[in-house]
């Protein structure tokens, strides 16, 4: 590329970026950019360049040019700097999803914290549970930057109401924690075992719904290590969990209400949940990836 040409051309002719500079009547933050790809001089200026470094327009370039015709120059570095104005932006879309996943991070580690260390169980469920909240906030303001990041295939109304439905999910956990805590709410045994199928089958209903609609992404759906790194997969994953997940919530429903070990049969039904559609998407990754290896 025309940045990587002048960076080396005028390391050897022995100039830094600010005898450049001078020698070319701009500020010294000017060749910067154009050596680190922010943007490229327009045609005269390039030229005088390819003067000073005793180098031709064409070595600049790195193209052969039939002649040094400056509206032949100019309209290549119009498509030069397009493509640098896409890779740029590129850039900074990724950039400005790091700096968000970083906040997410760190309310997932300070709800972590705050469940941790402080002893009193209302306060512990209302900041762990607010910092929790505001992640999620995060993710749902941050969507479509988010996952344009990962995929084109931006569906967002789909990530939307899934988002939303982890939210409520969250605040009434969050709510019903805060006031067993306090005393205000009084479970029995078997109350509490009702109330946790129900939210577990819930979710497992939802997700079945929308995870084969759900577009290739890194923070919302099955994230296991093989699905999140190839769009094939991704897809065959949640197909799998929109065909299973029904059949499962009303199997775990059905134990739930007659066989005694209500943990033993929610750690078992999520299980299947999950290592059904996990493990025959890793078996095909796997496949997939040794046949472009022995291809």
């Amino acid at each position: 590329m025309i940045n990587d040409n002048i960076k080396r051309y005028r390391k050897e002719k022995g100039y830094s970026q600010e005898e450049m500079a001078v020698k070319l009547h701009v500020v010294r933050q000017t060749v910067s950019k154009w050596e680190n790809g922010r943007s490229v001089p327009d045609a005269e200026v390039l030229i005088r360049i390819a003067e000073i470094l005793d180098v031709s327009v064409h070595d600049l370039l790195g193209i052969e040019m039939e002649q040094d015709d400056v509206k032949d120059l100019t309209s290549e570095l119009a498509r030069v700097n397009a493509v640098l104005a896409k890779k740029n932006e590129k850039e900074n879309l990724v950039k400005r999803a790091s700096e968000k996943r970083g906040l997410i991070l760190f309310l997932s580690f300070a709800a972590m914290l705050a469940a941790l260390a402080i002893h009193k169980p209302v306060v512990s469920a209302v900041l762990s549970g607010g910092c929790i909240l505001a992640a999620v906030f995060i993710l749902y303001h941050n969507l479509a930057l988010m996952t344009s990041v990962t995929t084109d295939d931006i569906k967002l109304k789909v990530l939307r109401i899934t988002t939303i439905f982890n939210i409520c999910i969250l605040a009434a956990g969050i709510i019903l924690s805060a006031l067993t805590a306090s005393g205000v709410l009084q479970f029995s045994e078997q109350e509490e075992k009702m109330t946790a199928m129900f939210v577990t089958a819930c979710i497992m209903i939802f997700t079945g719904i929308v995870s084969p609609k759900l577009p290739f992404t890194r923070h919302t759906g099955l994230r296991l290590p093989w699905t999140i790194r190839d769009e094939e997969t991704w897809n065959l994953a949640h197909r799998i969990l929109g065909y299973i997940s029904l059949p499962l919530a009303l199997l775990y429903i059905a134990c739930s209400l007659t066989i005694e070990s209500f943990q033993q049969v929610t750690l078992a039904a999520v299980l299947l949940w999950i290592c059904i559609p996990g493990g025959i998407s890793y078996i095909f990754y796997r496949r997939k990836m040794h046949g472009r290896i022995s291809s």
